[in-house]
């Protein structure tokens, strides 16, 4: 399983989903995983390289370039713009802003996950940013 191939225009939450909003350090799309870098406060694309870039905040709703404003679900139901499997837990990937099963993370990966595939459209997003690489 790859990443999530994601269609922006189908990204949307579900009622009562807690949506934040910040500026993009970089251009983002909708259904891309971000986290929150300290040095700017700007939403930057997450992935698994270090601990810092995996500690993702939520997922995008809009997209945009760089200081425009982005909306982004942090918890909730989100449909990810993407056909999911129930059951399989997705997180952050090694592609910047990729979702994929965390199943499927390497060595040196660093793990947080996003949430749980409730539906096939639907994403329970409960994110747990670990901090802890997959050992060799």
């Amino acid at each position: 399983m790859a990443d999530l191939t994601v269609t922006p225009a189908n990204v949307l939450p579900y009622s009562g989903a807690r949506i934040q909003t910040g500026r993009a350090g970089e251009t983002i799309a909708a259904g891309q995983a971000l986290y929150l870098k300290d040095a700017d406060g700007k939403l930057w694309k997450a992935d698994d390289a270090s601990a810092a870039k995996a500690a993702a905040v939520g997922v995008a709703l809009n997209g945009g370039a760089a200081g425009q404003p982005i909306s982004y679900l942090e918890a909730g139901g989100v449909n990810p713009g993407a056909t999911v499997v129930v059951g399989v837990v997705y997180g952050v990937t090694d592609t910047p802003g990729g979702i994929g099963a965390i199943s499927e993370r390497a060595v040196g990966d660093y793990i947080t996950i996003l949430g749980v595939g409730v539906t096939a459209t639907r994403i329970d997003v409960a994110i747990n940013a670990s901090g802890v690489a997959v050992p060799a």
